[in-house]
């Protein structure tokens, strides 16, 4: 079977790929997170399985979806017609159970998440996700479709938030990103060169669009490659030492983007809008030092 359910390491489904063998962890009923990304038998993502087991904890690890916003609120609320809604960062999407299916073609599954009578109460508007994912030769694809269900304009952020391996944040480099950033330790611009200085002690920032970014790890000699489309261009870096991670996240808009209009989305009644990105690994080779002979 391509998807069956399984029970250890913690209960999840597994999905292998019929062709290249890859395989993907996920637990629909936790956020509709992927736990796991197996690519071409090395393990992609980091995941604290300790942490994951209490569950009055936030998930350190695999891909937690960010919707209906991306990072916070002003003092945690949406006003929407004159009313405060309680909304809380990155959204709800991450803490709710999703449906799962197996796509038709077997190549990858789809999850799912519509909107109820709780969702409502802090996001006042009907909608539907589904969030597609393939893993194809050496790279994951992920397409999510936002629906707008209800009879009102819709405004809405999305973003992803991987946790990926790194042997060591003293020798991980990051390139392609914009030459400026916002810290958002301060809130404040800065230097992305001077920020990733700082990986090793911890980091949280945003990228304007510049194109392709690749996460580097130089001990192992793997390589992996963001490669986004607008509007899911955004490209947010963030690091927790010690733990040996880096998450290399697309958004669609900043923190406040509902409120500040920076990069909001708005969906017309019955709209979708699909928002896609791509997961590239590739390897360089490292050629260890020889003795000389004499």
């Amino acid at each position: 079977m391509t998807l069956t359910q399984q029970s250890a390491p913690y209960a999840h489904w597994d999905f292998v790929h019929p062709s290249n063998g890859d395989r993907l962890r996920i637990i629909p009923e936790r956020g509709g997170l992927v736990s796991g990304w197996s690519c071409g038998g090395r393990e992609i993502l980091y995941f604290d399985q300790d942490r994951y087991a209490d569950p009055s904890k936030s998930i350190r690890g695999g891909i937690p979806v960010l919707f209906p916003i991306c990072g916070n609120l002003p003092g945690d609320v949406l006003p929407v017609d004159g009313v405060d809604h309680p909304l809380k960062q990155h959204g709800f999407a991450r803490d709710l159970p999703w449906q799962l299916q197996l796509l038709e073609d077997q190549s990858g599954v789809c999850l799912s998440l519509s909107s109820t009578d709780e969702t409502l109460k802090a996001y006042p508007f009907p909608f539907r996700l589904e969030m597609e994912l393939r893993p194809v030769a050496s790279a994951l694809e992920i397409s999510t479709s936002v629906h707008n269900c209800g009879d009102a304009a819709m405004p809405f952020s999305f973003g992803l938030h991987p946790y990926f391996n790194v042997s060591d944040l003293a020798q991980t480099r990051l390139t392609g990103l914009a030459e400026c950033c916002l810290n958002h330790l301060e809130m404040a611009e800065a230097s992305t060169a001077d920020q990733l200085k700082r990986l090793p002690e911890g980091v949280d920032f945003l990228c304007r669009p510049a194109g392709p970014v690749s996460l580097i790890d130089d001990a192992t000699g793997v390589t992996l490659q963001l490669q986004h489309q607008a509007p899911l261009d955004l490209s947010v870096v963030w690091t927790e030492p010690p733990r040996p991670m880096v998450c290399l996240e697309p958004w669609t808009g900043p923190r406040q983007a509902l409120v500040s209009g920076d990069r909001k989305l708005v969906l017309e009644p019955g709209a979708k809008q699909t928002l896609v990105c791509r997961y590239t690994v590739s390897y360089t080779h490292l050629t260890l030092p020889t003795k000389r002979i004499v």
